[in-house]
Order: C-alpha cells, then sequence, then structure tokens
C-alpha cells in the first residue's frame, strides 16, 4: 500500500515513515503543504494528513484530494482541539481524526482499519486474474504493463463496476501534468489489448467503468 504523509514535525515524521516502512508500507513523507499538493495524485491509496503545517494547511489539501476522489481514507492528525477546526476537518471528508500527541500503535490501527486495500485476488474474465496488493496483471503469467497502464487499471479495478471520470483518470495516471481526453482514449485503446474483453465499458462524454 502507497502511503501519503504531511507532518512538518521532522522527528514524528520520520518515526511514522520508518514504523509503516516497517509494516511493509511505501512512504512518500512531506513537511511542506505545497509540496505535498503536488504529489496527491501519484496514485496514492491512503493520505495522513497533518493540519498545521508550511504554505497548504492540511485542510485545503483534504478539500482538493476530496473533489477528486470521494472515497479514498484520509486521517488527519493534528494538535488542534478546536472543536469547529475538527467539525471543519470531517466536513470536508476525512475518515478519521488522530489528536496530538498519540503512540504510533494508535495511529497503526486507525491505518490498518481505515486504509487497508482488499489483498485478495481478483478474478476477471477470459481466466485474467489481478493482484490488489501487488498491482500486477495475470493469465498465466504476468502481463506487462507500462507505468500509465498500471496506474489507469489500478483505478479502473479499485473502483469497479463504478464510473471513473475523465477528471479522476487525469488527476491519477497523468499526476496532474496536462493532458487532453485524446490522451485517455489513446491509452484506453492500448489497455483494452491486454485485459480481458468487454470488461472496459465506455461512459459517452464522462469516462469509463470496469464491469467485474
Amino acid at each position: 500500500m502507497k502511503i501519503l504523509l504531511l507532518e512538518d514535525n521532522n522527528r514524528l515524521n520520520n518515526s511514522i515513515v520508518k514504523r509503516l516502512e516497517i509494516k511493509g508500507y511505501k512512504v512518500d513523507s512531506f513537511t511542506d503543504g505545497h509540496e505535498a499538493l503536488d504529489n496527491v495524485f501519484d496514485g496514492y491509496d491512503c493520505f495522513i494528513l497533518d493540519i498545521n503545517v508550511p504554505s497548504i494547511d492540511g485542510i485545503n489539501i483534504l478539500k482538493e484530494i476530496r473533489e477528486n476522489d470521494k472515497n479514498i481514507p484520509i486521517l488527519i492528525i493534528s494538535s488542534s482541539i478546536d472543536l469547529d477546526t475538527i467539525k471543519n476537518a470531517y466536513g470536508y471528508g476525512c475518515n478519521d481524526f488522530l489528536k496530538k500527541p498519540f503512540f504510533i500503535d494508535e495511529l497503526e490501527v486507525k491505518i490498518e482499519k481505515l486504509c487497508q486495500l482488499d489483498t485478495e485476488i481478483i478474478a476477471l474474465n477470459d481466466g485474467f486474474s489481478y493482484d490488489m496488493e501487488k498491482r500486477e496483471l495475470y493469465k498465466k503469467e504476468l502481463v506487462k504493463l507500462t507505468k500509465k497502464e498500471s496506474l489507469l487499471l489500478h483505478q479502473l479495478i479499485t473502483h469497479k463496476n463504478k464510473v471513473l471520470s475523465y477528471d479522476h483518470i487525469l488527476n491519477y495516471v497523468w499526476e496532474g501534468d496536462i493532458a487532453t481526453t485524446d490522451s485517455i482514449r489513446t491509452l484506453v485503446m492500448r489497455l483494452r489489448k491486454k485485459i480481458p474483453k468487454n470488461s472496459l465499458e465506455t461512459i459517452v462524454d464522462f469516462g469509463y467503468k470496469f464491469n467485474i
């Protein structure tokens, strides 16, 4: 699982990263809000955001993420006990709130509860299967995917049987870089050749849906 951590206290940041990496998570950590915001669409599975950080606070980053993804787990951490701050965090869509100081064990438990991905092997049509944890596609053997093909397929399967919008795809697959709907169509055309037939449905003028 890939986690983005935003925490401006270097000591706490390092402690969290070390503990989570021991658990087998991949963690990208930031101490500055603007730097974190530049990277939020880099295919993360879970977010841990401090509120009071330099440049852009965690609440505004939370809002930005929620404009593009309503479901991805987001945990807010803060030393603030202001009721309005906590209400705002939940109002803008955080899944849980952890007040500083806290034990790293407590953070671990919340992450496992909120952010743990489905680790099962998902059976697809035509003899294909997909490993959610490894983000790998198989048909007896590993199917080779480019980085963008892999990012797109993971998002499609994560949101299986739901429509994935063009905006969502652009943000996550192109990681904030400028692209067009034609770029998406070209990528989809390539991906269709590597996945089960008729599994990827086009939703005209909106996006795509991966049917399982």
